[in-house]
């Protein structure tokens, strides 16, 4: 696929997100039509399952970009994230340099610690795109990460370069389309914030919802989805440790339609609130008469 040009306007950017049935907000379009224009990394925070993720593959879709994505957890380190050396042929190579009867400790070394020795992961393969066509590196859920591999990659969010000892510094010949990601799970540095374009991914509105729901559901009834998003709207008011996400709302619309349902109630609702809620204590709180009582403000509303 050939790489397509950047949008030149904040409309043309909600429209590159459309076009991959990805429903953004005018406020999210700003800010992926600035951290485009501006060339800066973008730093989305929310709560898991709102579209964070999803914003980094419709552009990588969308703009014809390859998506690297750097996956963080605990214990991350540099030689998962941007490079490590292969010991295993440096040591081969030493060898077989011995064997011919090469005696230069200098020459050697050198010979080992060339690019051909070394082992690219995400960050630098993020930083070694071709003109024309950088790719979009998503740094997924950086909250996950010990807080020293935040510092690490202050060079790279900032300058688009990553420098080894052995062989120097390599900067991005064009700067990637960089994605960064946090569930807020603990606070991200306020020095890696800096380098980004800021944005907070909220549960959408319920117009917004359904229009998701519509593209992402295509075969639930109109009514069906109208009862699933109000459903839906209405569970993220109630005390639960762990509310539902866009990405559930969806999961549980095609569930229904799986189940050959056409609207909701009570005893289908508690059947499937496994597809929406992921902690017992939640389904607990919710199951029986909080259900119901749901389900029926919601046939209301609608019928209102």
């Amino acid at each position: 696929m050939m790489p397509s040009p950047l949008p030149a306007s904040i409309d043309a950017a909600q429209e590159l997100l459309a076009r991959a049935d990805y429903v953004a907000d005018r406020s999210l379009a700003t800010s992926v039509f600035l951290s485009l224009a501006m060339q800066r990394p973008l730093f989305l925070e929310g709560e898991a399952g709102v579209g964070k993720t999803e914003i980094a593959k419709v552009l990588a879709a969308s703009l014809g970009r390859e998506l690297i994505r750097l996956q963080c957890y605990e214990g991350l380190d540099i030689a998962q994230a941007a490079y490590e050396w292969n010991y295993s042929r440096q040591m081969i190579e030493i060898r077989l340099a011995e064997a011919a009867g090469e005696n230069s400790r200098e020459k050697m070394a050198s010979d080992i610690f060339s690019e051909r020795f070394l082992v690219k992961r995400p960050l630098l393969r993020a930083l070694e795109g071709k003109k024309g066509a950088a790719p979009v590196l998503l740094i997924d859920e950086l909250d996950r990460a010990d807080e020293p591999f935040e510092a690490y990659l202050l060079e790279v969010l900032s300058d688009f370069q990553i420098t080894i000892p052995e062989i120097g510094t390599i900067k991005a010949a064009e700067t990637p389309v960089v994605v960064v990601t946090s569930n807020r799970t603990r606070e991200i540095h306020d020095a890696v914030k800096r380098r980004c374009l800021y944005h907070w991914v909220d549960y959408p509105s319920a117009e917004r919802e359904l229009d998701i729901v519509r593209r992402k559901a295509p075969r639930a009834a109109e009514g069906l989805s109208r009862e699933v998003v109000a459903f839906v709207q209405r569970l993220r008011s109630v005390d639960l440790f762990k509310l539902p996400g866009v990405a559930e709302t969806i999961d549980w619309a095609n569930a229904l339609v799986a189940l050959d349902k056409l609207a909701l109630d009570p005893d289908t609702v508690n059947n499937t609130l496994g597809v929406l809620l992921k902690y017992q204590d939640d389904i607990e709180r919710v199951a029986g008469e909080e259900a119901a009582r749901l389900v029926a403000e919601v046939k209301s509303a609608i019928t209102a």
